[in-house]
C-alpha cells in the first residue's frame, strides 16, 4: 500500500513539474514587459499609472530567444540583453488567450513579415500614430493587429493620460512646447499589459 502511495505521489510531482515547464516556457509570439531605465520612463509610468514603461515581442531563432522592439532604432535584441537594460532585471511575459491555435507557424511568419517593415526605422519620441516612425506599444500593437487581426489593448487621446503631473509636463514641454497633441492616438504599455486579451505566463 506504501509502494503504491509512493508511485502515485511521484506521479503527481512529476507532473507538476511538467506543467509549471509548459506554462512558463518562452514562446514564439508572446509579449514581455520591463521597466526601462530610459529618460522618458518615469514620465511614461506616471502619466500611464503603471510600473512598465517597454515592451516587445519574443521569437525564437535556432535555440536563442530575441525580443523584438522599437527603441532606436527598430530591431531584435537577443532577450539576455534585454533583460539586463530592464530596471532591476525584472521582466513579466504574457500570452494571448488560446495562442495554440491563434499562433500558428503560418500566423507567426506573418507577424514576422509585418514586423520587418518596421525594422531600422526611427524611434517615435512623439508617440504619433503614423509607420514613419514607431514606438515600443505601436510596433506590438501593430504586428498583432495585421498579423493576427486582435487589437490588444485600448487606443486611447494622449489627452486621456495623466498629464499634470512635474515630470510629465516636463517632457512633453521638451517634445512638443506649448503645442501637446491631446487628440493623438496613442497605445499604453499599460493598456496593453491590463489587456484581458492577454494571461501572465511568467514573471520574476
Amino acid at each position: 500500500m506504501k509502494k503504491t502511495y509512493y508511485i502515485l505521489l511521484s506521479l503527481i510531482i512529476l507532473i507538476s513539474c511538467h506543467s509549471k515547464t509548459e506554462s512558463t516556457e518562452f514562446q514564439n509570439g508572446d509579449i514581455i514587459f520591463q521597466t526601462s531605465t530610459s529618460g522618458q520612463s518615469k514620465a511614461i509610468q506616471i502619466a500611464t499609472g503603471s510600473k512598465y514603461s517597454h515592451m516587445g515581442i519574443v521569437y525564437k531563432q535556432g535555440n536563442d530567444f530575441f525580443v523584438y522592439e522599437a527603441i532606436q532604432p527598430v530591431k531584435l535584441t537577443p532577450l539576455a540583453d534585454w533583460i539586463k537594460r530592464g530596471e532591476n532585471e525584472h521582466y513579466v511575459v504574457k500570452r494571448i488567450k488560446n495562442s495554440q491555435n491563434l499562433l500558428t507557424p503560418e500566423t507567426l511568419t506573418k507577424m514576422k513579415q509585418v514586423g520587418e517593415k518596421y525594422s531600422g526605422k526611427d524611434y517615435d519620441l512623439y508617440f504619433e500614430w503614423s509607420d514613419s516612425r514607431i514606438y515600443c506599444s505601436e510596433l506590438v500593437w501593430k504586428i498583432y493587429k495585421e498579423a493576427v487581426g486582435l487589437e490588444i489593448g485600448k487606443l486611447e487621446n494622449l489627452g486621456d493620460f495623466n498629464l499634470t503631473d512635474k515630470t510629465v509636463k516636463q517632457k512633453l514641454k521638451e517634445r512638443y512646447g506649448d503645442n501637446i497633441p491631446k487628440d493623438e492616438l496613442v497605445i499604453s504599455p499599460a493598456s496593453m499589459f491590463d489587456s484581458d486579451q492577454l494571461i501572465t505566463v511568467f514573471k520574476n
